[in-house]
């Protein structure tokens, strides 16, 4: 079965189109905390493909990845909400995104990185300060 069969019936015409404009990366959230970061001196590379998950950010020499999500789609505790519509099926499509968010972060930890995760809703400015904080407790020490 191919995953076109799986898909609910949308809606309607603009309920659809809504989605499909909805960007995976360089979200706004995630612009402003990279802007953020830049402005503090901190360099990183973004959606490094050789990583599990593919993290928003990674700061390679601190060992630190970063995913900026949204508050629906990775069902946040403050304000997730499930679609009234297509409900069990949504249901299972949130699940399987926490779920995949946990087996990524798993991968991650074996390689020896630190994972955090933020959430488009944090004020930016303490989500910087968050990452900040573990980029500079995981750096490497300087060499004399």
């Amino acid at each position: 079965m191919d995953r076109k069969s799986t898909l609910p019936r949308p809606l309607d015409a603009a309920t659809s189109a809504r989605f499909r404009r909805m960007p995976r990366a360089s979200t706004k959230p995630e612009l402003s905390l990279r802007r953020e970061l830049h402005r503090r001196g901190l360099r990183f590379r973004v959606n490094h493909p050789g990583l599990p998950g593919r993290p928003d950010l990674a700061f390679t020499r601190a060992k630190v990845a970063v995913f900026v999500d949204g508050c629906f789609w990775h069902r946040c505790p403050e304000h997730g909400t499930l679609p009234r519509n297509n409900r069990d099926w949504w249901q299972q499509k949130l699940d399987r995104n926490v779920a995949r968010d946990h087996a990524k972060d798993a991968a991650l930890a074996e390689l020896g990185w630190t994972v955090l995760h933020v959430w488009e809703h944090e004020a930016t400015d303490a989500a910087a300060d968050r990452v900040e904080a573990e980029w500079r407790r995981r750096l490497p020490p300087a060499r004399p």
